[in-house]
């Protein structure tokens, strides 16, 4: 299994406030590393975030549909798997390229399990790209960061949960735009995350920065983060590459 773990893939963007087609994130050459990995004329499967959202998950799979071709990665089919339709992960030995999109990761997470989806990739020889939510559930133990109103809040959120063991690592999401930002009174990062990640390391990726899992190595592409212990220090920089 080859995995590009992003912040944000891109694939689409509002128009007049409706959702269109667009290009992948170029950036820190994440679309040149998919090509490089990419098997011609691929049969992609999403895994949705929420399995009950159907328009949000519609939206995605109509959109990546064209995306994909658009950036310069052909497919031959491309499906969603969500409520209506959870058999379709019965058949992953036909899929080139698993998607795990972005949402809630808690929600995900539970979806996740009820499709057995861990087990499953342990045969699981295409390629899995995730942004924001779906990059986290990839870890092992995942540190699901509270995003809802009320989840900063309650002692009893459940903020470390069994992944799908895809990588070790912990990813942050969107950390330009969350930096600044507070839940529940709480500053994000310095209420949170950092009371977090005593005894931890949590990598923060800024939208436009990845990892990618590949022939044994990970590498961190673009600006990040290391949180850790209560402090945080920058350990990569946009067009620079980084071995895990």
């Amino acid at each position: 299994m080859k995995a590009i773990l992003t912040s944000s893939l891109g694939g689409s963007k509002k128009v007049n406030g409706v959702r269109i087609p667009d290009v992948l994130i170029e950036k820190n050459g994440l679309v040149e590393n998919l090509k490089q990995i990419w098997t011609q004329n691929a049969k992609v499967l999403i895994i949705c975030a929420d399995p009950y959202d159907y328009e949000k998950n519609d939206s995605i799979c109509i959109c990546l549909k064209e995306s994909f071709p658009m950036s310069g990665l052909s497919i031959s089919n491309i499906e969603i798997c969500d409520n209506r339709n959870s058999n379709r992960i019965d058949s992953l030995e036909n899929v080139d390229v698993i998607v795990l999109t972005g949402g809630h990761v808690p929600t995900q997470n539970k979806f996740m399990k009820r499709l057995d989806l861990k087990n499953r990739l342990l045969a699981y020889n295409g390629i899995v790209i995730a942004w924001s939510a779906g990059s986290m559930n990839c870890a092992n133990k995942v540190y699901a960061a509270p995003e809802l109103d009320g989840e900063g809040s309650d002692p009893l959120f459940e903020r470390w949960i069994s992944g799908l063991d895809i990588t070790e690592i912990n990813i942050f999401p969107h950390y330009q735009s969350i930096k600044e930002e507070y839940l529940d009174g709480l500053h994000i990062i310095e209420d949170i995350i950092f009371p977090d990640s005593i005894g931890h390391e949590i990598i923060a990726l800024n939208d436009g920065s990845y990892i990618m899992i590949a022939d044994g190595h990970q590498t961190l592409y673009g600006e990040a983060y290391m949180i850790k212990d209560g402090r945080q220090r920058q350990i990569c920089k946009d067009g620079e590459a980084f071995i895990l």
